[in-house]
């Protein structure tokens, strides 16, 4: 765009990235110390206690769990405890598994410490539309428990009851899987006191980061030209993860050089680079041709506004990031009038479209753990057990999100 076609250089998006890297060194600093097993232990516990809601608790732990670690990856380990659950329960498992995949999904714009909310809020807590985290939080995460339990009675009644599906049944009879039996399969998942004390660490760090923007009077001050107001939230939520981390460090006591090894530290850095890249091309993209895309896309928008949510949609589930969708997806629906409110709801209810395409390791991961074959992967591209709970999540999730931000603001 710019050697070729002499535009502009737009402007990378600086602050998300730092948010993000500040992020993920915290983030993965706990992974290693332990403080994820802690995390999925307490999942687990939460589940096995009300096995018969198996389809409804599962997704909720999912949903409170990556919302407080800002990443998606802790699902792995909860879904042989999901299976096993469901499998003792009589419940169909693919229903539980492929739910919770799902809601890790939609879980990431609610949470205060993800990529994608890093890259949001320097779109939209930016003059003129001075929409804080807070304020995309008050719709994000309404909408999005209203979604769980919409999807989840929907989702409880799709497919036959585990006892009476064929493949199950075939399974039974040839002896590659016992018929049910009292008892759980599963082990218990365990912590260690370094692991829940980082997962502590961790934590008060994020309710730090919240307690700063609904409070600026607690922010340290700045003078500049004369004017004295406190400091952003950016460099606070830099300077607290950094700080976790830190503590983390001195208290916990991981292994540092397997920080970098872990797989919240990998997955942290691809979102970042893919990022910068991303939104920096579409930046010089859109602001070269603005008044174009605001004159085409507007009309479209104005006619029928689900357009921003299949927008949101589509990008997600070609690139399977959720910080990418936002960088690109989000600016055009921001410049096209859509409100800061309703950019967010749809925003939400977008991102179940990552596992629109069964090719996500933890939709592998759900249908490898599950011996009795209802949790499919498909043949034909869309024909996978995560497209139902895909489609309803996403607009069970966006529809009361928009109504949400309607009332509110």
């Amino acid at each position: 765009l710019v050697f070729v076609f002499g535009l502009e250089p737009g402007s990378p998006p600086v602050d998300a990235i730092l948010i993000i890297l500040a992020v993920i060194l915290a983030a993965s600093t706990m992974q290693v110390a332990g403080g994820i097993d802690w995390m999925v232990a307490m999942a687990a516990k939460a589940i096995r206690k009300r096995p018969k809601q198996v389809t409804l608790i599962a997704p909720l732990m999912s949903f409170v769990f990556c919302l407080g670690a800002g990443t998606g990856n802790i699902v792995y380990p909860l879904l042989p405890v999901i299976y096993d659950v469901s499998y003792q329960a009589k419940v169909r498992p693919s229903r539980p598994l492929a739910m919770t995949v799902v809601v890790s999904g939609i879980a990431l714009a609610c949470s205060p410490v993800s990529a994608a909310m890093a890259a949001m809020i320097t779109l939209t807590d930016v003059a003129p539309y001075n929409f804080s985290m807070v304020e995309v939080l008050s719709v994000t995460v309404p909408a999005a428990l209203i979604g769980i339990f919409l999807t989840s009675l929907v989702i409880g009644r799709s497919g036959k009851e585990l006892e009476d599906d064929p493949e199950f049944q075939a399974r039974v009879a040839d002896g590659r899987l016992s018929a049910i039996a009292q008892g759980s399969s599963a082990p218990e998942l365990t912590f260690t006191k370094e692991g829940r004390n980082a997962a502590y660490i961790f934590l008060a760090a994020v309710m730090g980061i919240v307690i700063f923007w609904f409070f600026p009077d607690l922010r340290p001050t700045i003078t500049v030209e004369g004017v004295t107001e406190p400091i952003g939230v950016t460099p606070i939520i830099q300077m607290l993860m950094f700080t976790a981390a830190g503590v983390m460090i001195l208290v916990c006591k991981p292994k540092v050089k397997d920080v970098p090894e872990s797989s919240v530290f990998k997955a942290g850095i691809v979102s970042a680079v893919a990022l910068f890249g991303l939104a920096w091309l579409t930046d010089t993209f859109i602001a070269a041709w603005e008044t174009e895309i605001v004159d085409t896309v507007g009309g479209w928008v104005n006619s029928w506004p689900a357009e921003f949510l299949i927008g949101v949609f589509l990008v997600a589930a070609l690139t399977t990031s959720q910080s990418t969708a936002t960088r690109t997806i989000v600016p055009i629906g921001l410049a096209v009038g859509l409100s800061p409110a309703a950019v967010s709801a749809m925003w939400a209810g977008g991102f179940a479209g990552v596992f629109t395409l069964p090719t996500n390791g933890s939709q592998i991961a759900a249908a490898n753990f599950d011996e009795t074959g209802t949790t499919k992967l498909g043949t034909k591209l869309l024909d996978h057990s995560f497209i139902l709970p895909v489609l309803v999540l996403a607009i069970t999730t966006a529809v009361p999100g928009v109504i949400i931000a309607n009332l509110l603001y």
